[in-house]
């Protein structure tokens, strides 16, 4: 039985965050957002290691109650060894759609000391606009570094942090 106050909040917009971080190694280009940026160096893992996509299905997920990419597609499972994440990207949009809900915002920080991440960010919304399905003009991408600190800080890997916004369908 839903009581009246229940049935309210299935009206209310949800949110959810993500993160990811991968290792990189020697070797590019650079997939990020579900695009290649020219670089020295490649994110490592299990599919393509794209962590702004991988964050981006996180927070969907979230903001869903639908678990986490790694619920979805287990690094256990051979079928998506160097899968390409704007698939996996396409399959979190159609499952939390099909539950009733419509991706409305995303914004994401990407943590990186290398390369220089602000000529390709409007791209990287763009990529991220086509995928969700959200308006570009709620579709933020920021680049930030780590100062130095840490394995981050120090080049030998990237983070990402992504929080979404759902609204019913």
């Amino acid at each position: 039985m839903v009581d009246e106050a229940d049935d309210a909040m299935t009206n209310l917009p949800r949110i959810g965050q993500g993160w990811d971080v991968h290792r990189l190694e020697p070797g590019g280009p650079l997939r990020l957002g579900g695009i290649d940026i020219p670089h020295d160096h490649a994110l490592a893992g299990h599919s393509d290691a794209d962590i702004l996509l991988h964050a981006v299905c996180d927070a969907v997920l979230g903001a869903a109650a639908m678990g986490d990419i790694g619920e979805h597609f287990p690094d256990t499972d051979p079928q998506y060894r160097g899968a390409d994440s704007t698939e996996l990207l396409r399959v979190v949009v159609t499952r939390v759609r099909e539950a009733g809900w419509r991706i409305v915002q995303i914004d994401a920080t990407v943590i990186a000391e290398r390369p220089k991440l602000a000529p390709h960010k409007l791209a990287m919304r763009e990529s991220l606009a086509r995928l969700t399905g959200a308006p570009l003009d709620r579709v933020n991408v920021k680049a930030k570094t780590a100062e130095r600190l840490n394995a981050v800080g120090e080049g030998r890997s990237m983070e990402a942090q992504v929080v979404a916004m759902l609204l019913p369908v």
